[in-house]
């Protein structure tokens, strides 16, 4: 299905993230020499940038390098909640995990959040850092009695929240949880005071710099990981701080998280926005905070959650979210609209730590499940403590080698499942489509030279051409055409029109066809 943007009242035609517009980043170089260093971090989002200043901090020499450009990635596009109600999760976690682990995993995104105001407070950084209170409502009677359940763990666990039985802003809430003294800032203004200090204390940064995968043990315990332009690093340690890991040193990672888009559309309100963050029990997903833009105070509809090239009408859930905020505030402009990607684990807990067993020098932060603020920090600061050798009592509840029985088992399965399904049909989907149907700025699958290959004419009627088979796994990639780009359903690898790639797991380009841009013109 196609969609034209402009139809669409007050959304902008293109997506752009608020704090990437509203925040100038520093530019590196890309790595172009071997270099020696105790400590390489892969990613340069909130969890690599985190970790090197905590590392930097304790005397490490430090390089971090990132594939794309610093803070480009999830970190860029988040909501940017800071907070410990991760929705309906800790009834989950009882159930699963048991009392003392719930407990642990409030704890620790606790202690991430009073680490985050404390670092906000001691280095003076305006990030429009302030104190919310979070609120999770129940929309129906289906997801009331959900959220009684979610309310009984809170009780069980002794966690400071409140239950209501209404809301202050006109939501159809059945029932409320509210969890006081949780906090909402401007992430990119937060980590780009932490680049400055790391650079500034010895710490390096590369961009545009690409690991092949391969990991070479040295003697003495040290690592070199080659980069697809052939210099390579030496280092004591590598943290792994991208989606998926740069290594999976049969990890079989790809089998044990799956990705998942969220959208944010961002409304200038008629009305006066009341204070707290809001985030609903069930689907669809919807998410509201305030921020700060030009002076003014602007709305952060979130949500419309759905698996990575599991859709094939993305823009419709800008429209939704759009929907849904004029409804309770108005708008009076929508300066900006964009969508995340984030990676969720099979049993809802983030894998953080050692690699595998067999890695002690490798260590991995992924699956935060769209409450990344939080988890990003709780991994920064357990990683620090595995590498400085130090107790961390969390260690043993995030470690990703660890296996509960339920939900990981049935979660495993259908998650794969899911994998072998797209697989099969997307070598079998028959196409209709040839390129030349195309007008301007329309993507889609089409038939070229009697076989499968997308195809997207650019607003000035040049064409790109480029095969659809994902470079990780083999499966075939669809057009998202709200964002402009081919993503796998797979394991939620992404490239942009002319094939490049924006997320992993994949590391290898879509091919380009021969029909080159410059040869075709509208």
């Amino acid at each position: 299905m196609n969609h034209d943007p402009a139809k669409s009242e007050g959304l902008p035609r293109y997506p752009e993230s608020m704090w990437r517009k509203t925040t100038s980043l520093p530019t590196f170089s890309k790595l172009t020499e071997d270099i020696d260093t105790e400590v390489a971090i892969i990613g340069a989002g909130i969890v690599g940038i985190t970790t090197a200043y905590l590392l930097v901090q304790a005397g490490l020499k430090v390089t971090v390098i990132d594939a794309g450009k610093v803070l480009d990635g999830t970190t860029g596009h988040t909501t940017a909640k800071i907070t410990a109600q991760h929705g309906m999760i800790y009834d989950q976690l009882i159930s699963h995990f048991g009392r003392d682990s719930a407990r642990l995993y409030y704890e620790a995104n606790e202690e991430a959040l009073q680490f985050i105001a404390k670092t906000v407070k001691e280095r003076r950084i305006e990030c429009q850092f302030r104190h919310e209170d979070a609120y999770l409502y129940a929309d129906s009677d289906q997801q009331l009695k959900q959220l009684e359940a979610e309310w009984k763990a809170y009780e069980e666990l002794g966690l400071p929240g409140d239950w209501l039985n209404e809301l202050s802003l006109p939501l159809e809430a059945r029932g409320a949880i509210v969890l006081h003294n949780q906090a909402q800032f401007h992430p990119l203004h937060y980590l780009q005071e932490l680049v400055s200090y790391i650079t500034k204390h010895g710490g390096t940064f590369y961009e545009h710099t690409t690991l092949k995968g391969s990991v070479e043990n040295l003697d003495g315990g040290r690592l070199r990981l080659a980069t697809d332009d052939g210099p390579s690093i030496v280092c004591s340690h590598a943290v792994s701080a991208s989606h998926f890991p740069f290594t999976d040193g049969k990890g079989f990672y790809f089998t044990r998280l799956y990705a998942e888009r969220s959208y944010v559309v961002a409304i200038e309100p008629e009305q006066a926005y009341p204070g707290g963050m809001y985030i609903n029990c069930g689907n669809p997903k919807r998410s509201l905070r305030s921020a700060e833009w030009n002076g003014k105070t602007v709305v952060l509809a979130g949500g419309e959650s759905h698996k990575t090239g599991k859709d094939d009408c993305t823009f419709k859930h800008y429209e939704e979210l759009e929907k849904f905020g004029r409804a309770i505030f108005g708008a009076k402009s929508i300066p900006f609209r964009w969508s995340t990607q984030d990676l969720e684990t099979l049993d809802k807990v983030p894998y953080i730590g050692h690699l595998t067993s067999n890695h002690p020098n490798i260590y991995v932060a992924t699956g935060f499940g769209k409450w990344g603020m939080t988890n990003s920090t709780v991994s920064a600061l357990l990683i620090r403590d595995l590498i400085l050798k130090k107790e961390n009592r969390y260690t043993e509840l995030f470690t990703p080698s660890r296996f509960i029985g339920e939900p990981t088992v049935k979660n495993f399965f259908a998650q794969n499942a899911d994998v072998a399904k797209e697989l099969v049909t997307g070598k079998i989907e028959i196409v209709h489509l040839k390129p030349e149907d195309l007008v301007p700025d329309q993507g889609a699958v089409v038939k070229h030279q009697g076989k499968r290959a997308g195809a997207y004419r650019d607003p000035k009627g040049l064409l790109y051409l480029v095969d659809t088979t994902c470079t990780h796994l083999g499966c075939e990639v669809k057009w998202n055409e709200a964002e402009r780009s081919w993503d796998c359903p797979c394991h939620g690898s992404r490239f942009n029109y002319k094939g490049e790639v924006i997320e992993g797991p994949a590391t290898e380009d879509l091919p380009r066809l021969s029909r080159q841009p410059e040869q075709e013109k509208s």
